[in-house]
This record gives C-alpha cells, sequence and structure tokens, in this order.
C-alpha cells in the first residue's frame, strides 16, 4: 500500500507540474541560438558545469539519466527562472531600396528594449526501483525565444514580435550495470508552437512593381514607400518525438564522467496567417489572404561531455564541453496555401557551436551548499548578414552562483543568479540581396545582457 500511494503521489506532481508548464511556458534563448540550458536551478549556481556528471537531484533526467542511479528513494523536483534580457538596438545606417533615387534611408526608431522578461519552469520526479534500475520524468523547455519591438522602429519590416515555445516531457529510464558503469536513456516527447509578426511595406512594393504580374502597373496604387504598411501574424504548432541517452563512468572514489546526447527533433509546424491593414486596391488581388500555413524545423542535436572530482568532503569541481548542431538550421521558410503567395524565407546559414563551463561547490556541513561557475557559450551565426532580429544572438560569458539550504530530511531549497555578458551583435543586411530588398537594409548593433534569477524546490519522499 505504501508503494502505491508513493507512485500515485509521484504522478499527481508529474499532472500538476505539465499543466503548469503549458499554462505559463514562453521563453526567451538564453543559450546559444535560442536553445535553453536551464533546466536546473543547482546546476545554474555552477554556470551548468558537470551537468552530465554531477546527478545531485532528478533534473539528472534532462543532463544525463544515468545519474538516476546515484540517487535514492523517490525525489520531485520543481524550479522556475526568471529570464530578464536586455536587447536595445542602435540604427547604424541602415538603407532602403528607393534611397538611392529618393535620398530616403531605412526610417524609424531604435525600438528601446526588445528584451521580453519570462518564466521559464521545469519540472523532473524520479524513484529508485531497485540497486540497479531507477525511473524518471521530465518537463522541460529545451528551446524557446521572445523578442518583442515598437511597431514603428526601423526594423519592422523585418521582425515585431516573436515567441516560440516548446515543452519536453520525457520519460526515462536508467540502469547500474556494476559499481563503475551506469546507462539511461528516455524518449522525448515534445510539443512546439509560434507565434511570428512584421509589418509589410506595401509602399516599396507598389512603387518596384511587385503588383504588375497583377495587372497592376508601378505606383498605381498610389502609395506611400515607409508609410502604407500593412502587418501580417502567423501561428503555428505541432508535436514532435526524440530520445535522449546517457553513460555514467565512476573512474574512482572520488571522481566520475558523464558523456550525453540529446537526439534532434524535426516539427512540421501547421498554422494560420492572418493579414492586416491590406490596402484596398489589392482587396480583389489573390495575394495577402488570411490562409492555412506550414514550416518544417529541425530541432538540433547536443552532446555533452562532463567531469565531477570531489576533492574532499567540502570541496568539488567539475567542467563540461557541449556540443549543439545548430548547422542544422539552414533557414526558416514559411510555405503559404496560396499560389500566389511566395514563401516567406530568412536564410540562417547557422554553424555548430560550443559551450565550454567549470564550477566547484562548497559545503561546509550538512545543511548549506555554495555554487558557483563560469562559462563561455559561442552563437551560432557565422555572419552579421545571417543575424535576424528575432534572435539577435551573440557569444556569451556566464558568471554563475548559487546557494542551497537543507529545510529537513525532506526539503531542500536551492536558489540561484547568473549574469550573462554578451557580445555585442551586429546586423549588417543588405538591399542587394533579393531577400531584403523590402524588407530594408538593417543595420546597426545591439547592446545585450542577460540577468537569471532562480529558486528551486527538491522534496525527498
Amino acid at each position: 500500500m505504501k508503494h502505491c500511494l508513493s507512485i500515485i503521489r509521484t504522478c499527481t506532481v508529474m499532472s500538476l507540474a505539465v499543466c503548469c508548464l503549458v499554462a505559463v511556458l514562453a521563453a526567451p534563448a538564453l543559450g546559444s541560438g535560442f536553445a535553453l540550458i536551464e533546466q536546473s536551478v543547482s546546476g545554474l549556481g555552477n554556470a551548468f558545469a558537470g551537468g552530465a556528471a554531477g546527478a545531485e537531484d532528478a533534473s539528472t533526467i534532462f543532463f544525463n539519466p544515468a545519474g538516476m542511479t546515484l540517487l535514492n528513494g523517490t525525489q520531485a523536483v520543481a524550479g522556475v527562472h526568471i529570464i530578464m534580457p536586455s536587447a536595445k538596438f542602435h540604427n547604424e545606417g541602415s538603407t532602403h531600396v528607393l534611397q538611392a533615387k529618393t535620398g530616403v534611408p531605412l526610417l524609424g526608431g531604435n525600438s528601446g528594449d526588445a528584451g521580453v522578461t519570462k518564466g521559464v519552469p521545469n519540472f523532473y520526479v524520479m524513484r529508485r526501483l531497485s540497486d540497479s534500475i531507477s525511473v524518471g520524468l521530465g518537463v522541460t523547455a529545451p528551446f524557446g525565444l521572445a523578442t518583442d519591438y515598437d511597431s514603428d522602429w526601423v526594423g519592422r519590416y523585418h521582425a515585431l514580435r516573436s515567441d516560440v515555445m516548446t515543452v519536453d516531457i520525457n520519460p526515462s529510464v536508467a540502469v547500474k550495470i556494476n559499481d563503475k558503469v551506469s546507462v539511461g536513456g528516455g524518449i522525448s516527447i515534445q510539443y512546439m508552437k509560434a507565434t511570428l509578426s512584421n509589418a509589410i511595406d506595401f509602399g516599396t512594393l507598389d512603387a518596384v512593381g511587385a503588383f504588375a504580374p497583377l495587372g497592376i502597373p508601378a505606383g498605381a496604387l498610389k502609395l506611400i514607400p515607409q508609410k502604407s504598411d500593412g502587418l501580417v501574424e502567423l501561428k503555428g504548432d505541432d508535436w514532435g518525438i526524440g530520445y535522449n541517452l546517457g553513460l555514467l563512468l565512476q573512474l574512482s572514489e572520488k571522481t566520475r564522467a558523464g558523456v550525453a546526447y540529446r537526439s534532434s527533433v524535426r516539427h512540421s509546424l501547421e498554422g494560420d496567417s492572418s493579414f492586416s491593414n491590406v490596402p484596398a486596391g489589392l482587396s480583389k488581388a489573390p495575394l495577402f489572404k488570411n490562409v492555412p500555413i506550414s514550416s518544417h524545423i529541425r530541432l538540433p542535436d547536443t552532446a555533452s561531455v562532463s567531469v565531477y572530482h570531489r576533492v574532499n568532503p567540502r570541496w568539488a569541481l567539475m567542467a563540461d564541453v557541449t556540443w549543439t548542431n545548430w548547422s542544422l538550421f539552414d533557414e526558416l521558410r514559411i510555405k503559404f496555401s496560396n499560389p500566389y503567395q511566395a514563401d516567406g524565407v530568412t536564410t540562417t546559414k547557422w554553424r555548430d557551436s560550443l559551450r565550454y563551463s567549470v564550477g566547484a561547490t562548497y559545503t561546509p556541513d550538512a545543511t548549506w551548499t555554495f555554487r558557483g561557475g563560469i562559462a563561455y557559450d559561442e552563437t551560432p551565426i557565422t555572419d552579421a548578414m545571417f543575424r535576424t532580429p528575432r534572435i539577435p544572438d551573440g557569444s556569451r560569458l556566464w558568471l554563475a552562483g548559487g546557494i542551497g539550504y537543507k529545510i529537513s530530511r525532506s526539503f531542500l531549497v536551492n536558489v540561484g543568479y547568473a549574469h550573462l555578458f554578451v557580445q555585442d551583435p551586429k546586423i549588417d543586411k543588405s538591399v542587394a540581396s533579393p531577400e531584403e530588398q523590402t524588407r530594408g537594409g538593417l543595420k546597426g548593433t545591439y547592446d545585450a545582457s542577460v540577468n537569471i534569477l532562480s529558486a528551486q524546490l527538491t522534496w525527498n519522499f
């Protein structure tokens, strides 16, 4: 009966976790690209150094499921990360396709701060079934982004609102092969939802003769470039399937190493487009109609190698290298179920990236734990011409710290803080590119940084 009640409580905790996560999640991108590494508050304190080898609590389900073999009994972990990004754009001579003729550059303001503060929760529960087998379930948000610009900013034809979230439900199992080797794996059932919007420069489209194939000569609608704007909003969602694998090696009594892999996940998003402020002269044209849309995206796989070393009863050191296969993300293409509407395309041409981290933990007694860490996270963006204001990503340096306090035998609280120094991201679009002609040659630099404040409750029962 006691065993059954424990399972019921475990299932109840995770049911509530899934409901809460789906209800509140919308995340800004904090790892390279739009990956979210904020999946553990205890891990944040060490800048996620040793993620695949530390296995301090049930959050190891995300970083390396094999680590569950180091945990005893039944444990639930609930954490939330308040992520406060700042991204302030500074225009540095953005150009317009008609500028040589009219002398008018790309118009608009800098938009202030496009960063959006969000809460990113994650939940885990695990149970040790025997000396060699443990099972667990994690609910996380491995990818996400959120940026929001003023409607009249200079880059409005590239981006206004961008909001992408994922929810990953990850049942896992771990097996202890012997005293030296443990393995683990799981299935990722992943939901993805995206909302993207941007302005449309109908005035410039009219001036350059974009509607001529419809029998509307250049300038016939008498629209003013950059002064006759419309709006398009795109929404789509999808479920995908992936997996994760982990290996944990006990190299000595004080040292262990972990290797972990999370697969890529393919998403075929389907949804709707919504156009507004379309000029009256185009009301009978077969363009800019509210129709279903689709987009195919493959989220990248990752691989990590970590080391954890217990120097003495009070001090532990850890390190990690994580690779992300961002070269899969070559472009963002939106297909409209309208043969007259061309695909919406944003070329990215990203490269694979690496994240390096080191950390230390100090445990003066059985009640308190103090953590610190530093990390360097490479951006996958190879050139300023391929950076989009939807994801003004740059390489970043992490400085992180955290404190753990054991309330009782059953409850442990962790808090963490990190500041990310972001290398100033640059954008340099050119109207010479057919992709950017009517969007404008956006050129400028972002002043960017991030603060993360996190809290976590661990319950052993």
